[in-house]
C-alpha cells in the first residue's frame, strides 16, 4: 500500500525538521504509541497500538534513519510484528520538507506499507481509511505543537534511554578475624614450677639429714 500526503504549517524548516527527530513529541503525535526507547541517535523501538475493524493489534516497531539531510530531507525504514493476531508489517517512509513565501513549511510524506497475516487479509480500502484517520489525527497533533497551543507531548508517553552497563564496584576487602592468643595460668605455671624442684629437692643422695632440712628450707619444700 503507497501512501502520500502533504501539510503545510507556520513554522520554518529547521523547526519541523526538529519536532521530527524528538522522540518525545512524535511519541504524542503519532495516534496509538505507547512509548518509545531510544536505541541510538538513529535507532528506535516504539510499541504501537493500532486497531482496524474488528482486530486490535500491538506492534513492535524498529525503525532506522537510513539517510537525512538536514533540514530538507528524512529516509526510514521499519519492521514490526504482533504475534497474537499473527501479522506483521514493513514501511519505508520518506519525507521532504520544503520552504514556502510566508516563511512556512511545505511537508510531503511518501510511505509504502506492506501489512502480511490477518491484518493483512482486509482490503486496500479498509486499509487506506485507516491511514486517511491516523493521518489526519497526526496533522492536528504536530499543528498543535506548532502552534502552541495544547500540546500533545503532556500526554505523550515515556521516552527510554538504552541502558548503559557500568562497571561492578570493587569488592570491599574485609579484615581478618583476630587470632585470638592462649591464655597463660600464672599461678598454675608458678605452682607446676615449685613441685618440680620440690620433686628434685627429694631424691636420695649421700647427704646428711641435715642437707635435706636446709634444702627443704631453702626450697620452701616440706619433706
Amino acid at each position: 500500500m503507497e501512501i502520500e500526503k502533504t501539510l503545510t504549517v507556520a513554522a520554518p524548516p529547521q523547526r519541523v525538521w526538529a519536532l521530527l527527530l524528538d522522540p518525545q513529541v512524535m511519541g504524542g503525535c503519532v495516534p496509538g504509541m505507547k512509548s518509545i526507547d531510544v536505541v541510538s541517535d538513529v535507532e528506535y523501538v516504539a510499541l504501537m497500538h493500532v486497531k482496524i475493524a474488528f482486530i486490535s493489534a500491538r506492534f513492535k516497531l524498529r525503525t532506522t534513519i537510513v539517510e537525512q539531510r538536514t533540514p530538507s530531507y528524512l529516509r526510514t525504514e521499519g519492521t514490526g510484528e504482533d504475534a497474537s493476531v499473527a501479522s506483521s508489517l514493513k514501511q519505508q517512509s520518506e519525507i521532504f520538507l520544503t520552504p514556502i513565501a510566508d516563511g512556512g513549511t511545505e511537508l510531503r510524506i511518501k510511505v509504502q506499507v506492506d501489512v502480511l497475516g490477518r491484518l493483512g487479509t482486509f482490503g486496500l480500502s479498509v486499509m487506506k481509511t485507516k491511514a486517511d484517520r491516523m493521518w489526519e489525527e497526526f496533522c492536528a497533533n504536530l499543528v498543535a505543537c506548532i502552534d502552541g497551543g495544547v500540546s500533545p507531548v503532556a500526554a505523550a508517553p515515556a521516552v527510554a534511554k538504552a541502558p548503559v552497563a557500568s562497571a561492578a564496584p570493587a569488592p570491599v576487602p574485609r579484615p581478618a578475624p583476630a587470632v585470638e592468643k592462649p591464655r597463660v595460668n600464672v599461678a598454675s605455671t608458678a605452682a607446676a614450677r615449685s613441685a618440680s624442684r620440690c620433686a628434685s629437692s627429694t631424691r636420695p643422695s649421700a647427704s646428711t639429714g641435715r642437707s635435706k632440712a636446709l634444702t627443704s628450707a631453702g626450697t620452701g619444700c616440706a619433706n
